[in-house]
């Protein structure tokens, strides 16, 4: 029988691609050790996607739970922050839906994490070819040591290293929302993400440099948590250099909560 960690909870953001998203569910379901429950957080998808999350919830070894919002442009944040208001774990592990997980994941997040501490994973990159043999196969099809990636070193799969490495230490530095994990506490505490900030772009910076503003300290997990994102076209980053003054400021004022946040969305949990 599988493991399962009753007290974390699996968070997936997604956005119209429910072909990428059904081969991510597929890893989560060969995970060694499962997470409690698992939320797709979607911001704005087509019918299709809800459809697919229904059909696969029926046999999903885990809860799974489908949270939408309208399609008003990127709005990652409120949707995360109402998915995290929602959660039943302690401990919440956030990937996007384009993020292939390697089967011990969930269980290096949860034996890496601490009180007091965030966890900063990594990703190895497929390229347009790796991706196309991945979605050609019906599975991972490309590891650290194929052609067409980058970033090989984070596609090791090495956890007696993971204390070795030590990494940035920064919020600003490498801050990735997509294979991260915080304690729900700690996210509520400061008030989740902050939903002023629209458009795509340092979402999770902000919001991470308000959790260390609060006394929460970075943990870097290298060769463990191990994921591999597809390749895909990127989205518009007209809102990038806006929001990278938002983070800023917070991280000059020393700010610790947002104003609009998870709160909004706290009410009857």
């Amino acid at each position: 029988m599988t493991a399962r960690f009753a007290g974390s909870s699996l968070i997936i953001a997604t956005y119209n691609w429910k072909e990428a998203l059904a081969l991510v569910l597929a890893t989560v379901r060969a995970q060694t050790t499962l997470p409690g429950e698992v939320l797709i957080a979607d911001d704005g998808s087509r019918d299709d996607t809800r459809e697919f999350v229904a059909r696969e919830a029926e046999t999903f070894p885990v809860p799974l739970r489908h949270f939408w919002q309208e399609d008003s442009g990127f709005r990652k944040g409120r949707i995360l922050n109402e998915a995290m208001a929602r959660a039943k774990g302690d401990y919440l592990i956030s990937i996007d839906g384009d993020m292939l997980l390697h089967p011990g994941f969930v269980r290096s997040h949860m034996r890496f994490s601490r009180p007091g501490w965030y966890v900063q994973g990594s990703r190895m990159m497929f390229g347009e070819s790796a991706t196309a043999r991945t979605f050609a196969a019906g599975r991972r099809a490309a590891g650290a040591f194929s052609l067409n990636v980058r970033n090989r070193v984070n596609g090791i799969h090495a956890p007696l290293l993971s204390p070795l490495s030590r990494g940035e230490r920064g919020p600003i530095f490498r801050t990735r929302g997509c294979n991260i994990s915080y304690w729900r506490d700690d996210v509520v505490r400061v008030n989740g993400y902050n939903e002023d900030m629209e458009g795509w772009g340092r979402e999770d910076t902000e919001l991470v440099a308000r959790l260390m503003n609060s006394g929460v300290r970075r943990r870097n997990l290298k060769f463990a948590a191990v994921s591999y994102h597809l390749h895909h076209r990127t989205r518009s980053r007209d809102s990038d250099a806006a929001n990278f003054e938002l983070v800023l400021k917070v991280v000059r004022d020393g700010v610790t909560r947002c104003e609009h946040g998870i709160d909004r969305h706290l009410s009857g949990v």
